[in-house]
C-alpha cells in the first residue's frame, strides 16, 4: 500500500493551547525566551522554528520570544544575547529546541552561554530543560498520525514506527527506547523505535520488522521537530519499506507550544546560579 499523507484543518482553541495561559495584566517583565534551535541548510527548518516563535507570541503576548541558531542559520544564539545586552535585557530563558539531552543541549548550548555571560556580566541566562520525554510529545505524535489519516479504532491493528534523528549519546537513545515501551501501552498493537543517524535501526528495518511479525498496517512517526535532511531520510525509510501511513514532523503543534511554554516557566522561576546558567535537566 502506498504511504499517505492527509492534512487535515487543526482545531483552533486547543485544550494544550490553553493551559500555556496568557500573561496576566500588571504583571512584572519576564525573561525575554530565547528558542535555541540547531539550524539546517534546509530553509524549511527555520521556517518551522518561526512559525512555532509566532505560536508562541500569540499565546503569551507578554513575553518577547527570539530565536536563535546554533549554525547554518541566522541569526546565532551568540548574536542575538549580544543584541539583547546591548538593548538592556538582564533576564533570558534560553530554551533548546531539542527532544533529548544529548551533545548540543549537555555541551554547546552551554558553551554559548557561558560565552555570551563572560562577555557581558549582567546577563543572567537561565538554560531551561529540553522538551522531553512528555505525555504532550505523546499527544502531539498521536495528533500527526490522525492528521495523516489514522483514528483512534486504527491503533489495535496499527504498529508504529517511532522514528527519532538519532544520537551517540546513550542517555539520549534510553529515552527513545523507553518512549517507544510507553507507547506500546497506549493501545498501538505493536511500537518500534528507529533512528535516522548514529544509531540502528533504520526506519526501513523497523517497518520490515514489523511486517515480518504480522503487522497488518504500519505508520511510521518522525519524532522529530522540524523538517530538514534527517527527517528526509526517515521518510525515504519509510517508503522504501512500504509503510502505510507516514507522518508529519511535530512542528508548531499546539502541544509542542504548551511545552515549550512550560519549561520556560519551570526555568525563569529558578534561582539563577553564580555562573549566570542554569543547565536544564527534564
Amino acid at each position: 500500500m502506498p504511504v499517505r499523507r492527509v492534512v487535515l484543518p487543526r482545531r483552533a482553541g486547543s485544550a494544550a493551547e490553553h493551559s500555556a495561559g496568557p500573561a496576566r495584566p500588571g504583571a512584572p517583565v519576564r525573561p525575554v525566551l530565547l528558542v535555541v534551535a540547531h539550524g539546517s541548510r534546509d530553509p524549511r527548518h527555520a521556517a518551522t522554528v518561526h512559525a512555532l516563535a509566532r505560536r508562541l507570541r500569540s499565546l503569551r503576548p507578554g513575553v518577547r520570544v527570539e530565536t536563535g541558531f546554533l549554525e547554518f542559520d541566522s541569526p546565532s544564539v551568540a548574536s542575538v544575547l549580544d543584541r539583547l545586552a546591548r538593548q538592556g535585557v538582564r533576564d533570558v530563558v534560553a530554551q533548546p529546541l531539542l527532544l533529548t539531552r544529548a551533545f548540543h543541549a549537555k555541551t554547546d548550548i552551554p558553551g554559548v552561554l557561558r560565552a555570551a555571560t563572560g562577555r557581558h556580566p549582567a546577563l543572567r541566562i537561565r538554560q531551561a530543560a529540553v522538551l522531553g520525554p512528555s505525555p504532550l510529545l505523546g499527544a502531539a505524535l498521536e495528533r500527526r498520525l490522525y492528521e495523516a489519516g489514522l483514528t483512534p479504532a486504527d491503533k489495535r491493528s496499527t504498529g508504529v514506527v517511532l522514528a527519532s534523528a538519532g544520537s551517540s549519546d546513550p542517555e539520549a537513545i534510553a529515552v527513545i527506547a523507553e518512549i517507544a515501551r510507553e507507547w506500546r501501552h497506549t493501545g498501538w498493537c505493536a511500537v518500534r523505535p528507529a533512528f535516522a543517524s548514529a544509531s540502528l535501526p533504520r526506519t526501513e528495518d523497523a517497518v520490515r520488522e514489523l511486517r515480518a511479525a504480522g503487522v497488518r498496517r504500519v505508520a511510521v512517526a518522525p519524532y522529530v521537530i522540524a523538517p530538514g535532511r534527517l527527517p528526509d531520510r526517515i521518510a525515504a525509510g519509510a517508503r522504501e519499506a512500504g509503510a502505510d501511513v507516514l507522518a508529519e514532523v511535530l512542528g508548531p503543534s499546539p502541544e509542542v507550544a504548551a511545552l515549550l511554554l512550560r519549561r520556560y516557566d519551570q526555568a525563569a522561576e529558578a534561582p539563577v546560579p553564580p555562573l549566570g546558567l542554569l543547565a536544564g535537566h527534564a
